[in-house]
């Protein structure tokens, strides 16, 4: 789920099929429909298996929200609600995945990989290869994997599968230790790219090797500028990331860095992953799932400086790096340099879309050193439907095939007709216009834990009763399914 206060896309010169006939009234064949999750959010709250079970009690992201020192500290914005109030996916998928292709009628689903689950202490750091790594499996973990990827596909759905999504394991990201002093800290996650991306690369390559029998469509990493602002630059209720500081040279330092480790993954899972799962000829589409939100200034004269420059920091300097290798550290909307490492390293782009923010001129800029930080967000959130397309159309200028992985809201009786249709509108025009985009992934498929924020928040399609762990269509679940079987928004 986005963190509220990012980011931007607008202005960007649209790449698209101009050969595009008549406006479509329904999506093409072959279009994927599905909902999302992530294992963090859904996987705790077994009905019946023990916590210590269901729960991954070994990521960064279980410390961010169980320590008692972090959740009184009223500055993390932490709900310290009960893991256990969460769907219990871990023991409940197979009823959940045949909602997701029987009652919805999807075709995709996108989940994602604990990385402590599977690796739960710091011995797998004695591995230098994907084949030596594999004797510090957790063997449990293992077989979890591999039945729920079987069972995705058993239901009929295409697994989009996240290696990381937000969490860390706690060997390499503690971080309550950061948070104290990120200085000191010894296990500094994203802050140690060395460490990070030969321990990252070798843990995707291993989940290349051993699940690319039935995943095709990977994401490295989800939302890195969520972990940027919500970890290093700007915690706020809307979000807090471990470890929870505030520090402009280290949230940098890790942009770059994340970038890095996406291509350590890239290059891993490929070279590991040469299996058609799907059988239609290719194997291994690896990417990552970006969050874009539609942009305007609050002066739609005076501020264009600042939509301009919110655009190419909160959007393009990511996905430049990520895609064609240009490193631009300072954000001054000049790459210093093409790096080979990182050039070339995308088959698609996911894109997270929920909002558009309204920015203002600064007379300067809020970090030195960093001269495009030059704007303010003055509106954080706005249901903005015809963003859809905004989104869609910027992120074409890459040339690479793009899927919204994540759209949602949280909903009320009438939000499939106020929220869901005018999305899917907005991204029938886009597709209608020529931009290549695959397919939707609602966010999510069922009330989660939504991160610091616990159960408060609820985004589900199904509702979801934390005692029982019942699940419940909700009305914009019914209006997904009937969008999904006609094709038509």
């Amino acid at each position: 789920m986005l963190f509220r206060s990012l980011l931007a896309c607008t202005g960007a010169e649209p790449v698209k099929d101009d050969t595009a006939a008549a406006p479509l009234t329904a999506f093409p064949d072959g279009f994927r429909w599905g909902t999302a999750v992530a294992g963090f959010q859904v996987e705790p709250g077994c009905p019946t298996l023990p916590a210590e079970e269901c729960e991954d009690r070994n990521s960064d992201w279980y410390q961010w929200v169980t320590d008692p020192d972090l959740i009184a500290e009223s500055t993390n914005y932490l709900s310290g609600d009960p893991l256990s109030n969460a769907p219990g996916h871990y023991e409940l998928y197979e009823q959940d995945l045949a909602l997701a292709a029987g009652e919805l009628g999807g075709n995709t689903f996108r989940t994602s990989i604990e990385w402590s689950r599977l690796f739960p202490d710091g011995a797998a750091e004695q591995a230098t290869t994907v084949e030596e790594l594999a004797a510090y499996a957790d063997p449990s973990a293992l077989a979890y994997y591999h039945a729920y990827f079987t069972a995705i596909r058993d239901a009929g759905l295409t697994p989009v599968v996240t290696l990381t999504h937000y969490t860390l394991p706690l060997w390499i990201h503690d971080g309550k230790s950061c948070h104290a002093d990120l200085d000191t800290c010894e296990d500094r996650g994203w802050m140690d790219r060395d460490r990070i991306t030969t321990a990252i690369g070798l843990y995707a390559g291993f989940c290349g090797s051993e699940f690319g029998d039935d995943i095709d469509w990977w994401a490295t990493e989800n939302e890195p500028l969520a972990i940027v602002l919500a970890g290093y630059l700007l915690p706020s209720p809307d979000r807090t990331n471990p470890p929870g500081v505030n520090d402009a040279d280290a949230a940098f330092q890790v942009f770059w860095n994340l970038i890095y480790g996406h291509a350590a993954m890239y290059d891993a899972v490929h070279a590991a992953d040469v299996v058609d799962a799907d059988g239609d000829g290719t194997p291994a589409m690896v990417g990552l799932v970006t969050n874009l939100v539609a942009i305007q200034g609050e002066d739609a004269d005076e501020d264009a400086t600042a939509v301009e420059h919110a655009n190419y920091v909160y959007n393009e300097a990511f996905l430049n790096g990520a895609v064609n290798g240009a490193v631009d550290a300072d954000l001054d909307g000049v790459a210093e340099l093409t790096d080979p490492v990182l050039a070339d390293r995308m088959d698609w782009i996911g894109i997270n879309y929920y909002t558009r923010i309204t920015v203002a001129t600064l007379a300067s800029t809020l970090y030195d050193g960093y001269a495009w930080m030059d704007f303010f967000p003055t509106v954080f959130w706005e249901e903005y439907p015809d963003g859809m397309y905004e989104v869609v159309a910027g992120a074409s200028q890459y040339g690479r095939p793009m899927m919204i992985t994540e759209n949602g809201t949280t909903p009320t009786d009438d939000s499939g007709e106020t929220f869901l249709r005018p999305h899917l509108q907005s991204l029938l025009a886009a597709i209608s216009d020529g931009y290549d985009v695959r397919g939707y992934l609602y966010w999510s498929l069922m009330d989660n834990y939504e991160w610091n924020h616990g159960t408060e928040l609820k985004f589900g399609l199904y509702e979801v009763d934390p005692t029982t762990k019942a699940r419940s269509l909700r009305s914009i679940g019914e209006t997904y399914a009937e969008i999904v079987a006609s094709g038509e928004p």
